[in-house]
């Protein structure tokens, strides 16, 4: 499995520690600057050393923390939506959230703490989250194809036990990643061997970033799997129902959107990280990190929209919630095989 990008934002922590002496040490200044040249703290007063970027990465983790608490609510709050789909959303937002939580304790780390054990636990924090983020994106698209190659037996206990351990497996693996930095897996006290995705080293790097292009291959093949299998249900359905056919490709069509909506978003947010990730090291300019690490993590302010948000049952809780009514387009009919 890929969990690099969870540590990508953690690339500047090494610049505030020197590992093998002092506490403070020097720092990059200019995040707009190409150049390696650096300022020591003493020489800048607080608010001026502050890294913009790390300010906007901060803002992006208070906004998913928000998000996906209002999803985590929903879901815990709401007992009709307990099955195997809402059970992975939720993993989804809990991992979003505690991705939002790790870059606020990585600011806090930066700027407050400093220190090695300190540095290793935010960056095991992210780790974490970014990777669960990561499997439950690969566990939902799993889900979906279940839901349709298996669509006769999807709905029964076995199916929830499945998920049940499926998940439980995820978070074990994620939480042992999560704990590698600080039993030595990193690079704070060889910087030479350090990748752009500071303190994981070259190796690992490039083992994580060939990980996650392969776990995009594969949800990219599921994909394609669940749109061949909704075509052929579409035109079995208009067959046997006799529905009209152009009403039965619009909504076919509509399926399709909303699957090419979700890789291609995840593609856009991930794939340029993780391809620099593989070729970069730790001589290039860190304004490259910061500006591809940015989109990784707005992919989590993106998941609850839309795996979550545009979902009708939580969209009827969300509302039943906030005014105590729901709006007569959720007491229409059922749901269109447009829904994978």
């Amino acid at each position: 499995m890929f969990h690099q990008p969870a540590a990508a934002s953690v690339d500047r922590l090494l610049y505030f520690h020197n590992s093998s002496s002092s506490r403070m040490s020097h720092i990059h200044y200019d995040p707009w600057d190409t150049n390696t040249s650096t300022v020591t703290t003493s020489d800048l007063s607080p608010d001026e050393y502050v890294n913009p970027w790390d300010i906007i990465l901060c803002v992006t983790g208070t906004i998913m923390a928000c998000e996906n608490a209002i999803v985590i609510a929903i879901l815990f709050y709401t007992p009709a939506l307990r099955s195997p789909m809402f059970l992975l959303i939720g993993s989804l937002a809990l991992a979003d959230l505690l991705a939002g939580v790790g870059l606020i304790v990585n600011f806090i780390v930066i700027y407050v703490f400093n220190n090695e054990v300190a540095t290793l636990t935010s960056a095991g924090l992210l780790l974490a989250s970014f990777s669960a983020s990561v499997c439950s994106l690969l566990a939902i698209t799993v889900d979906r194809y279940l839901s349709l190659y298996n669509a006769l037996t999807y709905h029964t206990d076995r199916t929830l036990t499945f998920t049940y351990l499926m998940l439980i497996l995820l978070w074990a693996l994620c939480i042992c990643i999560g704990l590698l930095p600080i039993m030595g897996w990193n690079c704070v006290r060889d910087q030479p061997s350090c990748s752009v995705l500071r303190p994981v080293t070259k190796n690992n790097a490039a083992v994580l970033a060939v990980s996650f292009l392969l776990l995009f291959a594969l949800m990219m093949q599921l994909y394609l799997q669940i749109c061949r299998i909704a075509f052929r249900h579409a035109q079995q359905i208009a067959v046997q129902h006799q529905f009209m056919a152009t009403s039965q490709a619009s909504s076919t069509r509509k399926g399709v959107s909303t699957l090419s909506l979700i890789l291609g978003t995840f593609a856009l947010c991930w794939i340029p990280f993780a391809v620099y990730s593989l070729v970069a090291d730790s001589s290039y300019p860190m304004i490259y990190t910061y500006s591809l690490v940015l989109p990784a993590a707005c992919n989590s302010v993106i998941n609850p929209i839309i795996y979550a948000f545009r979902n009708p049952d939580i969209q009827k809780s969300l509302w039943l919630a906030c005014c105590g009514c729901i709006p007569p387009r959720f007491l229409s009919g059922p749901r269109t095989s447009s829904d994978v």
